[in-house]
């Protein structure tokens, strides 16, 4: 942690004192109407010095249940920190979660084009911005995600390996699993730890949806977070999680061999043993009737929540290798 000894911290060119709460505007840039699109950067700055730690969301706009997670640290006033700073973004991309869409107005995803141009495209420039003039003086980021399209991810907390404070701080955010992933080019991810700064990264729950379990998981862990760095206002509490958290060595997706209409038997987070039923599909007309069998010995951390799938389509994302 580096920002202890900082009396003022620079955000998006305003300077902030210890002991000051400020909402900066984030200005992102003109609708055609001249009307001006601004994303609220909530500041909370103790009197007390200590670390800087950044909860975002909303990098896809429609991944709304992380917008929920740090939303709920504002409303129930988690983000007032007992000492240093507490930085929330709630929604990054505001263009996405207006539009119901997952990109950019420019067709672009922002979490590929990191760590962004000054004069690029329009998030290119959101990249560039986010990179330049809000993580430098921030020594933790906690970003939240949640599975793509119509699948459902178990609550974890994806780091890279051989790095020790990664897996510290993953164990104490607490949650079920904990996936070994690979950065990503250009993603948020890859650019803060290119910079130096320790990021755990959130998925949990399906996009356009909010999941009161999967909420309650990520706000639960970002007090135990803010509890770990002595952070947490002494008026609340942190408890313990509610099951031992597995990390994920390795995991195997199993796929529809034929398309028709999908029904997933099993739920997430369950143990599943080869030959075990998961799942059928079947065809609008009752001729067909396929089972969808394990496999493999594991936990399922994703699951496909269509009504309708093709052949080849991603079903189960199964752990084949854990440590307890």
């Amino acid at each position: 942690m580096t920002t202890e000894d900082k009396d003022i911290i620079t955000i998006l060119g305003q300077e902030i004192p210890r002991g000051s709460s400020k909402e900066i505007n984030f200005n992102i840039a003109k609708l055609h109407t001249a009307t001006k699109i601004e994303v609220p950067v909530i500041v909370e700055r103790s009197k007390k010095p200590g670390p800087t730690i950044l909860f975002s969301a909303g990098i896809h706009g429609d991944e709304i249940n992380g917008v929920d997670i740090v939303r709920q640290l504002i409303a129930r006033k988690i983000n007032r920190p007992k000492r240093g700073t507490i930085i929330c973004m709630p929604i990054i991309n505001i263009f996405g979660f207006l539009n119901s869409r997952r990109d950019f107005p420019d067709g672009r995803d922002l979490n590929r084009v990191f760590p962004g141009y000054p004069n690029g495209s329009l998030a290119s420039r959101v990249a560039y911005r986010l990179v330049n003039e809000i993580i430098p003086d921030v020594d933790l980021i906690i970003d939240f995600h949640t599975g793509g399209a119509s699948r459902f991810n178990a609550a974890q907390i994806r780091i890279v390996r051989e790095q020790p404070e990664l897996e510290e701080l993953a164990k104490v955010f607490g949650p079920p699993f904990v996936l070994y992933s690979k950065h990503i080019s250009k993603s948020f991810r890859n650019a803060c730890f290119q910079l130096g700064k320790p990021i755990l990264l959130f998925e949990g729950g399906k996009s356009f949806y909010v999941d009161n379990s999967i909420s309650r998981i990520g706000v639960e862990g970002a007090k135990r977070i803010l509890s770990h760095h002595d952070m947490l206002n002494s008026k609340l509490k942190v408890s313990p999680p509610k099951v031992p958290t597995v990390f994920v060595e390795e995991s195997k997706w199993i796929r529809a061999r034929q398309s028709g209409m999908f029904k997933a038997l099993v739920s997430i987070n369950s143990h599943v043993k080869v030959d075990d039923v998961l799942g059928q599909i079947t065809d609008p007309y009752g001729k067909v009737y396929h089972e969808v069998k394990s496999i493999i010995n594991g936990y399922i951390i994703n699951l496909n929540e269509a009504s309708l799938v093709y052949q080849g389509d991603a079903l189960f994302h199964i752990t084949t290798r854990v440590e307890h």
